[in-house]
């Protein structure tokens, strides 16, 4: 049977909707096909198991939340110095509002990955690869921190994000801003330091 790639990308993003609505119990392939709105069984010919899914939906989660190069050209257009980034990490902080499904779709492969070791492998080679391409961003421009700040800074926005997606009242919206000014002042220091220390 010949496959269609725009076929499959849909049932791949069809599965990031079910896996943040119905977490990953929930995605089945039945479920997927009703979720693309496709004829059953389209799945299930797509893909060769659940664990096959998982796969495809660990792949392309990450693409999913990417920000827009031309994004992040503007945002970085400001002086390379500690209020950018702060405001590169409300910036951030932003992005899982509009993108929820995206990252509640993440957590719940965090999740299924904790009682998969094969996911639990990809997902951990993808994340990793997402905070070295954080920190080779953050070296690369020139920003202030080092390799360490910039992983404290990953670390603590992973937590902020968790709060936000999964129980947004404990740290109120209205809080974030000042509590991310916060954090980046107490990570890099009052006077910055310089991108090559720690």
């Amino acid at each position: 049977m010949v496959r269609n790639p725009e076929r499959r990308a849909a049932l791949v993003d069809a599965a990031i909707e079910v896996l943040a609505r119905d977490g990953a119990r929930g995605l089945t392939f039945r479920a997927v096909d009703a979720a693309a709105e496709v004829p059953g069984g389209t799945a299930s010919n797509y893909f060769t198991s659940r664990d096959d899914l998982l796969a495809q939906v660990t792949g392309q989660i990450h693409q999913r939340i990417a920000p827009d190069p031309d994004e992040v050209a503007e945002v970085m257009a400001a002086p390379r110095n500690q209020a950018l980034v702060a405001d590169l990490m409300r910036w951030i902080n932003r992005r899982v509002t509009e993108n929820r499904t995206g990252y509640l779709a993440m957590l719940e492969l965090r999740l299924e990955a904790t009682r998969r070791p094969e996911l639990r492998a990809e997902l951990t080679q993808v994340m990793r690869a997402t905070l070295d391409e954080n920190l080779s961003f953050h070296l690369e421009h020139g920003l202030p921190g080092g390799p360490t700040a910039v992983t404290l800074m990953y670390l603590a926005m992973t937590g902020l994000m968790l709060e936000q997606l999964t129980l947004p009242g404990v740290v109120p919206a209205e809080e974030t801003d000042g509590l991310i000014t916060a954090l980046v002042d107490r990570t890099i220091g009052p006077e910055g330091s310089p991108s090559n220390s720690e």
